[in-house]
Formats: C-alpha cells, structure tokens, sequence
C-alpha cells in the first residue's frame, strides 16, 4: 500500500538514484532567482551582527555612549543647585561593579541597541542604595487588563524575579517606536538593510581573497574531436585545482590548461560591483541611523560639514544632548519620588569639549553688552 503521507520531492532511495555522470562536452548556466537573508531585530542579534561584527556600528554605538557618558551632570533643587546629595553620591557610584561613567555608557548602549534600558533600584529599608541595569533581552512586559504594563519579569536561565512598575518599581527607558506601545526602537533596527550589506561586503570579500583573489567561474571542455572527460579525468582536474590553486598562498598562480580546456568568468568582479562605493554607501546609511557625521568616522565621500569642528559641534548638539535629555529627565523624576524631593539633573554644558567653540561666543557676545549688569550677564551665561 502506498503511503498516502509521502510527499513528492521525496528524496529517493538508493535504488532509484540516477547514476552521476561527470560529462563536460559544453557549457551550460543556470540562473535561479536568490533571497536576500536579513538579520532579526532582536537585541541579541543586532548586538552581534551590528556593534560586535560592524565596525561602522561597533564605533558609533562607542562614539555615542562614551560622549554621553563623559558630560556631568549638575543637580538642582528647584532653582538651587546642590553640590552635595546623596543622589550625586550614587550617580557616581551606582554599584560594586560600575563608577558613574560606566553606568552610563552601558545605559546608552542599551538604548541604541535595542531601543530600551532598564534601571533596577536596591533599598535597604527606606535608603537606596545601589542602581543596577538588566539587560534588555532578559525582560519582558507584563500587561494588565487595561492594556498598561503591570509588571516587568526579569528572567536568567530557569530564575524569574518579577518587579512592579511604577514609581516604586522598575524604570523603562525608551526611544519613540510608532508601531509598538510599551517597547522602543533601536536606531541599527531603521539600518538593518546597510548593515546586511556591509557585513555581506565583507564576508564575500574575505572568501574572494581565500579564494586566490579570483572570482568564481567555470573550466569548459570542449575538445576539437568530440567526447567528454572521463571519470578520472574529472576527478585528477578537480584535486589538481583544490591543491593547487586554492587559498592565500597560491595565489597568482597561473592555470595551465590543456586538451581544450577554457575558463569562463562567471558573476561580477568587484569592479562591476562598484564594491568600494557600495560599501561606503551602506557604512553612511549606519552612521546616519545613529545620528553620528560620517566625517566623525572616517568614512570618505562625505562633505555635509565644512570641516571636522562643525561635524563635531552638530554630532553634540543632534545626537548626544537630546540622548542625555531625555534620560536625565527620566532619572530625575523616577529618583525624586525615591528620595522625597523634587531633584532634576541637568547635564552641564560647560563641561562639554564639542561646544567649546559655541560657548565662547557667547561669552563674547554677552561681554559686550554694556547695556547688561554683571548679575545680569552672569545669568545669561548660566552662572
């Protein structure tokens, strides 16, 4: 009885195999259409492909987290500034593990991989003591009836702690996602397609080099009388051209062929592909997700800033201020309810190297306005 559950592109068996013939009297292509494979949104695999196999987007994650991280921020009680607070003593030192700046950059990190950060808070009895950051891939939402978030699970291995959102709770920090009410979007995620293409650019362009720095072609028997190669014949033609002609080390060496043996081309060489500019094109399109002037990288073809100060001075003020905005604001009113008082972080501009040149004109512009009082002036530059 047949087997009703067998599909049709089963694979035969061994007795209904067709013998193989290795015959190469002519020249035959065959072209099938391919499928782009792209890489999953997820935070593990936007940090693997992007900031631990990319070096556009391993660096501008860095230049981004590490720019942020290095601007102080003041604290204000109302219209006062605090200089001694046993917030500014935590910010510092947030952990065992982490000083301030590390804290930070991993916090910034966290965004621009995956579009959110989690801050956990540890208090004994009635005093915090200590902030420590999840990592994005290991919590997941938990949804009440009315659609909010009730509650944050926090899973390593077969362990699940389960925090409670809200003021008391876990503090979720996230970029602006259109489709998505709880979860942000990661900045790499909007790249994912020149992300793709330049690690593929990569990749072919190390195997191209194992393989001798040759593209891929086809060796065409076609012999003046007639016939095909015989099965020895095949196989001495194939180990002679895995042995000697394949990998770094042999490569330049010329083919000899013989008996009416020809080598056709097959595919495009690097130059047909425009490969350099194709990949310079993808490396702009990461550096524009990030917000990052490709100049600021190194990326050559790029001239939307007059020169590297001015590249530098709008990286600061598009990309890295509004980050440290947003999340001191989000660490402000999450740690006012933890301490009892009205607290906000303001990052000090002063202290900002890329804003140098932009400050010292207003100091200029300021010094000479003889119609101000020195109170006065002293206000408008923020002291």
């Amino acid at each position: 009885m047949k087997n009703p559950f067998r599909l049709p592109w089963r694979r035969p068996a061994e007795s209904e195999r067709v013998a193989e013939t290795k015959a190469a009297s002519g020249f035959i292509a065959i072209a099938h259409e391919g499928r782009a494979h792209w890489t999953g949104r997820s935070y593990a695999a936007l940090a693997r492909e992007g900031f631990m196999r990319n070096p556009v987007a391993h660096r501008a994650v860095r230049l981004i987290s590490e720019a942020a991280a290095a601007v102080p921020l003041l604290l204000y009680e109302g219209t006062g500034e605090r200089s001694e607070h046993p917030l500014l003593s935590l910010l510092a030192r947030p952990n065992g593990r982490m000083a301030g700046v590390d804290f930070l950059e991993t916090l910034y990190g966290h965004l621009l991989l995956s579009g959110n950060a989690y801050v956990d808070a540890v208090s004994v009895g009635e005093e915090l003591r200590e902030l420590h950051l999840l990592r994005p891939d290991r919590v997941s939402i938990r949804e009440g009836r009315d659609g909010w978030p009730e509650a944050y699970d926090y899973r390593v291995g077969n362990h699940l702690r389960r925090i409670a959102a809200g003021e008391g709770g876990l503090l979720h920090l996230r970029l602006f996602h259109p489709l998505d009410d709880h979860l942000g979007f990661p900045p790499l995620a909007a790249a994912q397609m020149a992300l793709d293409l330049s690690n593929a650019a990569a990749t072919w362009n190390k195997s191209l080099l194992d393989n001798s720095a040759r593209p891929s072609g086809a060796l065409v028997y076609q012999p003046k009388e007639g016939g095909n190669l015989s099965a020895d014949q095949y196989d001495r033609l194939k180990t002679e051209l895995d042995e000697g002609y394949s990998g770094p080390m042999r490569a330049g060496r010329p083919l000899l062929l013989e008996g009416g043996l020809d080598w056709k081309a097959m595919g495009l060489s690097p130059k047909d592909m425009d490969f350099v500019e194709a990949k310079n094109g993808a490396a702009r399109d990461v550096a524009l997700a990030f917000g990052v002037p490709p100049m600021l990288i190194g990326i050559p073809g790029d001239n939307t800033y007059a020169n590297y100060q001015e590249a530098n001075r709008a990286f600061y003020r598009l990309t890295v201020l509004p980050l440290i905005g947003r999340t001191a604001s989000a660490l402000s009113g999450w740690l006012s309810a933890r301490f009892g008082e009205t607290l906000k972080l303001v990052p000090d501009l002063d202290q900002v190297t890329g804003l140098t040149g932009e400050r010292s004109e207003v100091w200029a512009r300021v010094k000479d306005a003889d119609f101000l009082t020195d109170e006065e002036k002293r206000q408008a530059v923020g002291y």
